[in-house]
């Protein structure tokens, strides 16, 4: 795997496993549990979201450059 792959996806890992701790965050303040399949929906869109924008990011800053 190339690392600008692996990096991609280690942040979008980084950002799925942020929203999840947040949203535990919000079940231990009192709040509504949402469901298995919304959260799951919701944490996948967060991982795609956060592996594509880092991929973005890297390659417009020049973080691995050739």
């Amino acid at each position: 795997m190339r690392p600008r792959r692996r990096s991609a996806l280690l942040w979008g890992a980084v950002g799925t496993l942020s929203f999840l701790v947040g949203y535990g965050a919000y079940l231990l303040s009192g709040g509504a549990f949402l469901g298995v399949g919304p959260i799951a929906g919701v944490a996948a869109a967060v991982f795609a979201a956060s592996t594509l924008l880092s991929r973005y990011a890297e390659r417009r800053l020049g973080l691995f450059a050739r």
